[in-house]
């Protein structure tokens, strides 16, 4: 207990920093950030897009829908749940903007690496069993990935920040893409998927969860 508290200062210390970072001129939003959840899993997202801003929260629109149906089917995990469970991250933190074409602008390189060490921070402050980069920027963080095919429905053992974690990539859940809707790329999600739902740390979150709803009950009918 005395541990879980100081993880928790350390990582609340590390979140009231992180939303005043001011590095990345050409950003068009402030950070977003998860919340300072202590969590044995981290999920690691591209970039907010136009919404998350406003809404202060990463994952927020229609991909987060995606995702969380994606977590809920395959772990049987609510949104709410994996919200108040799992530490939400992002290769970079801020909204990068739209491109002349109308797209979500793809974060430039000194963007990202500015914004790495707050990842790397992340990690060594949370220790993590598990990592689930979501989509191609994110996962190209800790593994080659020239093509999703190479890397969804596989886990890597990896090293980052001096600290060794299993990562589980995940696709992007836009809607832009149909890579995860069609085959091959629908079987590797499932196969990805039911790798995330089988990892002890995932199994872990599961239990407490469960033995938090029985206590609720059993205070309930006292």
């Amino acid at each position: 207990m005395v541990a879980r508290l100081r993880i928790q200062a350390r990582l609340d210390d590390h979140v009231a920093q992180l939303v005043q970072c001011r590095r990345c001129p050409r950003m068009q939003s402030t950070p977003v950030s998860g919340g300072a959840v202590v969590s044995d899993v981290m999920l690691i997202g591209q970039a907010p897009g136009p919404r998350e801003p406003v809404l202060r929260k990463l994952f927020a629109h229609t991909a987060g829908k995606t995702l969380f149906r994606w977590f809920g089917e395959s772990c049987g995990l609510s949104e709410s749940t994996v919200r108040s469970t799992i530490y939400f991250a992002a290769v970079c933190r801020c909204f990068p903007g739209k491109t002349s074409g109308g797209g979500d602008r793809v974060p430039a390189p000194d963007e990202i690496h500015n914004c790495s060490s707050w990842m790397n921070n992340e990690i060594k402050i949370l220790q993590p069993r598990l990592i689930i980069p979501v989509g191609r920027l994110a996962i190209a963080q800790f593994v080659n990935c020239t093509k999703l095919e190479e890397v969804i429905g596989r886990k890597f053992r990896v090293q980052r920040a001096q600290h060794s974690f299993d990562l589980i990539p995940l696709p992007h859940p836009s809607g832009a893409s149909p890579w995860h809707k069609v085959l091959p790329g629908k079987k590797l999600l499932k196969s990805a998927l039911n790798l995330v739902a089988r990892h002890p740390a995932i199994r872990a979150l599961r239990a407490e969860r469960q033995l938090a709803r029985r206590t609720q009950r059993s205070q309930h009918l006292k």
